[in-house]
């Protein structure tokens, strides 16, 4: 039996599980009050907060810190391809260095840190910027701002593995559009084992989501950075975390903006609708990348447990392919699983440089 560490850290808590080969053995999701996320400034406060958050959690339920491996969400540092990275040196050195903030930055860090505690290596699978689309994707209308991706890689091929050993066939065989409906919104077109095309998620490009503005106006937006009305924090913001419906609605809950749209809320249902176009919009477009329509439309992400949400989505994609919805997200089993295949000799590790 094989013992494998699964750290993940998020934006408001930081999930925390123990897996015997493939069953949970232990599992913690360890909330983080907003007061207390307020108070780190720097990269180093955030790491040693999340850290002691894990290890305290792990103590306190009498957890022996032996283990075979450990699996530490990926960060956002230089594009890579997908697979399975042990954590070295020099992604040590690149996680701070990083322009983005996002928590995930710190899942390489936290994992390596407990594996020298534990007397184990450390790796990452699937960060979410890995990169493996067409040269020409990667090309936009300026060559000062080039097209990067990022997007939930982890949870998306993880979703495509399992329809793939559902229907009978290799991952690798399939040509999938797979969307992950959260807080952000990703779109990838997963041809023959290789995401081709993908938006990024984060920092603007896409479908507006419950937090995220994706495609804005380029001249409106120039201008506004040019207002004095804001500084780069805030427009950052209102790019990523207070945007989209949030901005619109004041409420990134989709269970509560639902209730609006069923109680009669009009400007929440056109909103809303708006969303979902854009969502399908997105979708459909991929068919023109593979010239031809995909072997199915798999949705994933928190959003996909309300039928709500998925049943308006489908009107406008149904008629391209086969859709198939996989509510909330399988992180935590997909770095699980890419460590025991690791440890099973049978998943190559890639060396980050």
């Amino acid at each position: 039996m094989k013992r494998i560490l699964v750290v993940n850290p998020g934006s408001t808590s930081t999930k925390v599980a123990i897996f015997n080969d493939e069953e949970v053995a232990y599992y913690e999701d360890i909330h983080h009050e907003p007061s207390d996320l307020d108070k780190l400034k720097t990269y180093e406060d955030r790491y040693e907060y999340h850290y002691q958050a894990i290890v305290n959690a792990l103590e306190s339920a009498g957890v022996t810190m032996q283990f075979d491996l450990v699996m530490g969400r990926g960060g956002l540092m230089k594009p890579m391809e997908g697979g399975v990275y042990k954590v070295n040196d020099q992604m040590l050195a690149d996680v701070p260095l990083s322009i983005y903030t996002h928590p995930c930055n710190l899942g390489s860090v936290l994992a390596k840190k407990l594996a020298v505690k534990a007397g184990c290596e450390a790796y990452t699978a699937d960060s979410g910027n890995v990169d493996e689309m067409l040269p020409e994707i990667h090309f936009t209308g300026s060559p000062l701002l080039p097209h990067h991706p990022i997007w939930h890689c982890l949870n998306q091929r993880a979703i495509a593995r399992r329809y793939a050993k559902e229907i009978g066939k290799r991952y690798e065989e399939l040509n999938l559009v797979v969307c992950h409906l959260g807080g952000g919104i990703s779109v990838a077109l997963h041809r023959h084992g290789k995401a081709i095309d993908v938006n990024n998620a984060l920092d603007g490009q896409g479908t507006y989501s419950p937090e995220r503005a994706g495609t804005l106006p380029a001249g409106d937006l120039i201008r506004l950075c040019y207002s004095g009305k804001f500084t780069q924090e805030e427009l950052l913001k209102r790019i990523s975390g207070r945007a989209g419906l949030t901005a619109h609605l004041g409420t990134n809950d989709m269970r509560e903006v639902v209730r609006r749209i069923e109680a009669g809320d009009e400007k929440a249902r056109v909103v809303t609708e708006g969303m979902f176009m854009q969502i399908g919009k997105q979708i459909v477009a991929e068919a023109a990348i593979l010239q031809g329509a995909p072997d199915a439309i798999l949705l994933t992400g928190g959003l996909v447990h309300s039928p709500f949400i998925v049943e308006h989505i489908k009107k406008y994609i149904g008629w391209l392919a086969p859709v198939k919805a996989y509510p909330g997200q399988d992180e935590m089993q997909a770095l699980a699983e890419n460590g025991l295949l690791v440890l099973r000799g049978e998943l190559e590790v890639k060396e980050y440089k």
